[in-house]
């Protein structure tokens, strides 16, 4: 789990580097698809990301608004502070959390049990979902996006003899 969560957080910040070298205006420009543009994106994984887990955690969980954060060093500067406490909490992950059941309350009155396991997989897939698009719309403006390959970025190291 720790594993891709790494990835994650070292691709998220191949993105923000990638986003230096691109001008405002495109990073604000609406899109088709995604929430919107490549900025609010970015700040959309940080920010459900940072909410799941104070959810699994119990604690509070409250929407930052989008229009409060809309600069690259802002959306950096948020996702870093919420990366301190997502970071804690993924370090601290063993296999006897994998099956906690998650009691969510759903808008239409329903209750939702997931499990703990569920939520991280979710976290984790919901993220790389949105780097595709990511990518998509780097080809769009004649950009080469930030390589999703898990290989070659150092993630575990070898056995070796």
């Amino acid at each position: 789990m720790e594993i891709f969560f790494r990835y994650n957080w070292m691709v998220r910040e191949q993105w923000y580097a990638w986003c230096e070298e691109v001008s405002y205006d495109e990073l604000i420009r609406q899109r088709t698809g995604g929430v919107g543009n490549i900025l609010q994106t970015l700040f959309h994984i940080a920010d459900v990301e940072w909410s799941w887990i104070r959810l699994l955690q119990g604690k509070e969980d409250f929407q930052e608004d989008f229009e409060e954060y809309k600069t690259l060093e802002k959306v950096r500067g948020l996702d870093s502070q919420f990366r301190t406490e997502v970071q804690k909490f993924v370090e601290s992950w063993d296999d006897s959390m994998e099956n906690r059941p998650l009691y969510d309350l759903q808008s239409d009155g329903t209750l939702a049990i997931d499990t703990w396991g569920e939520v991280m997989l979710h976290i984790i897939a919901h993220q790389i979902h949105h780097m595709g698009q990511l990518s998509v719309w780097s080809r769009e403006i004649g950009k080469k996006p930030v390589s999703a390959n898990v290989i070659g970025k150092g993630l575990m190291k070898p056995d070796l003899p």
